[in-house]
């Protein structure tokens, strides 16, 4: 998909806003949604969405709609630093297909980077449930104290 064209109301992040898709919540507003990714690169991978512009891209989104989402990535950033102790964090977006986009719904990556790790785009492998669930509940709290 190119950097141009329609955006998809039934993309998977439109869906977990609507609530018809779940997700493990990190922090909601009304403007912003972050939650932690079912594909992780790392332990603590997150995503941050807007939840009211309908933009495939970061040339499609408003500013004041950035300044809102890069605010909770900010927020979002350091609850994952102080739980998981990382030895880096990258923070991504991608635009288009080409640049290794796969949700044409603007999204940040926030992802956690430890030693010895590489620096894959994608994961293939699912996170457990589990595992999912129960860092859910740690940055949680972390957001919130």
């Amino acid at each position: 998909m190119s950097l141009h064209g329609t955006y998809d109301s039934q993309n998977i992040f439109a869906l977990i806003i609507r609530g018809d898709l779940p997700c493990y919540k990190l922090y909601e507003d009304d403007d912003v949604l972050a939650f932690l990714d079912l594909f992780p690169q790392s332990k603590g991978h997150s995503l941050v969405i807007p939840k009211r512009a309908a933009a495939r891209n970061i040339l499609e989104i408003d500013d004041a709609s950035l300044a809102k989402v890069m605010a909770v990535v900010k927020k979002v950033t350091q609850a994952v630093v102080d739980e998981l102790q990382p030895a880096g964090v990258q923070v991504a977006q991608f635009n288009g297909a080409p640049a290794g986009q796969t949700v044409f719904h603007i999204h940040m990556h926030v992802i956690p980077r430890f030693e010895g790790e590489g620096l894959g785009i994608h994961a293939a492998t699912k996170a457990d449930p589990a595992e999912l669930e129960a860092l859910q509940a740690r940055l949680v709290k972390r957001l919130q104290g």
